[in-house]
């Protein structure tokens, strides 16, 4: 009996390992460029309309059949963002918008369209010159802070942008203009910011300070935002606006903030200086610069 219920059970797991193996020759080849979950396309489409009341602000509005995320770029970088956006465009010129709309299963798709802004805001225009680098005159409107006295660190310009190069040891080199303000009005600062490689014990600092900049001395007078490593940013490769990938507070608000306002109208000094005693081998590059009224 024992033997007999022993065969039973064999021939049972048999025919059931033999049912299974049918079933499975029959199902579809689910590889995973064909799960079902993956959308096949994503359509990235979106429309650009100005915002009625508002200077040079525009309201991007993507279709949002099979889009699960937007990424945004106005040209200072991609962000993630909704599905409407209100972007402002306060200088004159050409930009092109590129939206890339991300579907099922990590699907995407980009499209762009070109935005003709005719004339400058003229309360939020760029009040820095030359923030682009583009031209030898653009470079021509930054004055170099030598501090370091070996002039080992110093300031190339390429690509619509400056870099700072530092061999290391506390080397640091700084770049400066000076601004016309008025009294108690709110102005914000930001610039793109971006290096392949991190770094360890770095610095990259801006300051909208009184103080006329003196060679050899570093310039301490209201920093306003920056990296540090100390702080914990720059310690990986980064690419982005400083307001966004930079962690050092500003002195007067002791938080992370690019917002700066001053007790007389004048002349202040818009001055970032970089360096650090372990530097990224690829340097600190900044473009776009921008000093703006609120």
């Amino acid at each position: 009996m024992k033997i007999n219920l022993m065969k039973k059970q064999g021939f049972l797991a048999l025919f059931f390992m033999t049912a299974v193996l049918s079933v499975t020759s029959c199902q579809p080849d689910d590889s995973i460029d064909n799960n079902g979950l993956t959308a096949g396309t994503v359509d990235a489409s979106f429309t650009i309309t100005p915002v009625e009341g508002k200077v040079n602000t525009y309201k991007l509005v993507a279709q949002p059949k099979g889009v699960l995320k937007s990424i945004w770029d106005k040209g200072a970088g991609a962000y993630a963002g909704k599905m409407e956006e209100e972007i402002s465009l306060p200088d004159a010129g050409t930009y092109t918008i590129v939206h890339t709309a991300i579907g099922a299963g990590g699907a995407t798709a980009s499209a762009s369209k070109d935005v003709v802004v005719a004339t400058s805001d003229p309360l939020k225009g760029n009040l820095v010159q030359g923030g682009s680098f583009a031209t030898a005159a653009d470079q021509a409107k930054w004055t170099v802070l030598n501090l370091s006295p070996t002039g080992s660190a110093f300031w190339s310009y390429a690509n619509n942008s400056a870099t700072l190069h530092s061999p290391g040891g506390w080397a640091q080199e700084g770049i400066y203009q000076a601004i016309d303000v008025v009294k108690d009005k709110e102005y914000t600062i930001d610039m793109k910011v971006s290096s392949p490689s991190g770094s360890d014990e770095t610095w990259f600092e801006v300051y909208a300070g009184k103080s006329f900049p003196a060679s050899g001395v570093e310039y301490k007078d209201n920093k306003v935002m920056g990296l540090s490593t100390w702080d914990g940013c720059a310690k990986a490769g980064f690419s982005g606006m400083l307001s966004v990938v930079g962690c050092v507070k500003n002195d007067k608000t002791g938080t992370v903030s690019n917002v700066v306002k001053f007790t007389e109208t004048g002349k202040i000094y818009l001055l970032i200086r970089c360096g650090g005693n372990k530097f990224t081998k690829d340097g600190i590059t900044v473009s776009k610069i921008e000093f703006r009224g609120k």
